[in-house]
């Protein structure tokens, strides 16, 4: 915290003036329910429930407690607001202090919110002190005024329909971005939420459920929640590696799936899951543990339901931090499998994608019907996600094994159950605000067996129900 002056006079013209309507302010949230329901629905969203949170500008504790945490801590420098906050609110922990003060806690926090940054003198001090508080997994949350409402913000405070601030920055996106990239922090999402803040039946719905998701409108919601993950030098840690293999009938590429699946990381476990093959193949997964015995190869089976049911039994099988997903067709191949541990180890993404549409394709490894269907699908998942997406169904996808653990709580939960579970990892690391990366592959046509790609229009009804599912609890919600 920078001391001087003019910056000094202000921090005390701000801690003065939340004193001053510290004992109104439940009233005034009483006052605008409305409003407070569309913040907090937002919010539910991003931020889950039973999470260590920490909230700078905490004020009376109302929003941190409708967060349900399960170790709340707020930082408020209005003693009348924490004490007010305290006594409503005993089960959590309010701090009177400066927000841009040096924190003495020794939790590192799964979310740390950010509000009221206009009354923030200076911005980059709360961010650099946060950070001492943050793991590879924790996301700040910023919420402020969009600065397009300015104006109109001023004048609901003159009205009084507004409580009285009187003081404010006014923040551009431009401007929190640079905040951000200064102490290494990375946007993830940004949404822009309630065009009408008050309540007309049926018309405040439609314009803030539907009118305010639209592409330009979406860009005039009167609050701004930014969605964000620290980073950090790159790292040289090592991490055990589980690379699942989903077969059904594919005895003539086990062999080859095993000798070309690289050594990764610190270890690597090689897990194939036989969905009731006719073929042979559980014996010959069998023959190479045998043959390969430095190798550290299993076997389990499947439950003969879906691709995606037989991926889910080797993800929680699995032993490593990493996990992977190669399909046992070897038409993505193994030897690329570092560039996606590298990508993940080192935090350039969280949740990382292969794309098979970027590099040509060998002979007819896709069929024509399946790339229309892929390009369509990813234009409209990157619709619902705000975040582009190039190829929806690539087989290769990888994820940290305690991120799989979240996702796994959502699962069946999209309106279809997803025979692949493409989509089922793709939203959910979407629900969870996990750093998405698209990683070019290679794609090959396969050399044994035959392709588990059938029934080109039913997939893509039951991939489209999804999809609408999706839209109505991600871009919707």
């Amino acid at each position: 915290m920078i001391n001087h002056s003019f910056l000094n006079d202000r921090r005390e013209n701000i801690r003065k003036k939340n004193n001053s309507i510290g004992k109104l302010r439940m009233k005034w949230i009483d006052r605008n329910p409305y409003f407070y329901r569309q913040l907090m629905r937002t919010l539910k969203f991003v931020i889950e429930e039973n999470a260590k949170i920490l909230h700078i500008r905490s004020g009376v504790g109302y929003i941190l407690n409708e967060l349900k945490p399960k170790i709340g801590v707020g930082i408020e420098d209005s003693d009348v607001m924490v004490e007010e906050a305290q006594t409503k609110y005993p089960h959590l922990n309010f701090r009177n202090q400066n927000v841009e003060q040096k924190l003495d806690l020794a939790t590192k926090f799964d979310y740390v919110l950010i509000s009221s940054i206009e009354d923030i003198v200076d911005i980059q001090s709360v961010l650099q002190n946060v950070r001492t508080h943050l793991s590879h997994h924790t996301r700040v949350v910023i919420i402020n005024y969009n600065f397009l409402w300015t104006p109109l913000v001023k004048f609901a405070e003159f009205l009084h329909l507004k409580i009285p601030q009187k003081q404010h920055n006014w923040i551009t996106d431009n401007d929190l971005n640079t905040f951000l990239s200064l102490i290494n922090f990375e946007v993830i999402t940004r949404k822009k939420i309630v065009l009408l803040p008050y309540n007309i039946p049926g018309i405040s719905w439609f314009f803030n459920k539907i009118i305010a998701r639209l592409p330009f409108i979406k860009h005039f919601g009167l609050m701004t929640i930014t969605t964000t993950r620290p980073l950090f030098d790159e790292l040289v840690q090592k991490f055990n590696v589980s690379v699942v293999i989903p077969c059904k009938n594919e005895a003539g590429n086990i062999e080859d799936a095993v000798k070309r699946v690289p050594d990764m990381g610190k270890h690597t476990e090689i897990i194939f899951c036989d969905d009731k093959s006719t073929d042979g193949t559980p014996d010959i997964v069998r023959e190479m543990m045998k043959k390969y015995p430095e190798r550290d190869i299993k076997l389990y089976d499947g439950p003969g339901i879906s691709k995606s049911e037989n991926v889910w039994t080797g993800f929680d099988k699995a032993e490593g931090d990493i996990l992977m997903i190669l399909d046992a067709d070897l038409t993505v191949i193994p030897e690329e499998l570092p560039y996606f541990y590298e990508a993940i180890a080192n935090r350039r993404g969280e949740y990382i994608n292969g794309s098979r549409l970027v590099y040509p394709m060998h002979n007819k490894a896709m069929k024509f019907f399946n790339i229309i269907g892929n390009k369509f699908f990813s234009l409209f998942f990157s619709y619902i996600l705000d975040s582009s997406i190039k190829d929806t169904l690539c087989g290769t996808k990888v994820v940290w094994k305690l991120d799989y653990e979240r996702i796994k709580t959502l699962r069946n939960t999209w309106g279809v159950r997803d025979r692949w579970g493409d989509y089922e990892l793709i939203f959910g690391a979407n629900k969870f605000n996990l750093k998405h990366l698209d990683l070019p592959v290679h794609y090959y046509e396969r050399t044994y067996g035959d392709t588990k790609m059938t029934g080109v229009l039913k997939n893509g009804w039951i991939m489209l129900k999804m999809s609408f599912a999706a839209l109505f609890k991600i871009k919707f919600h």
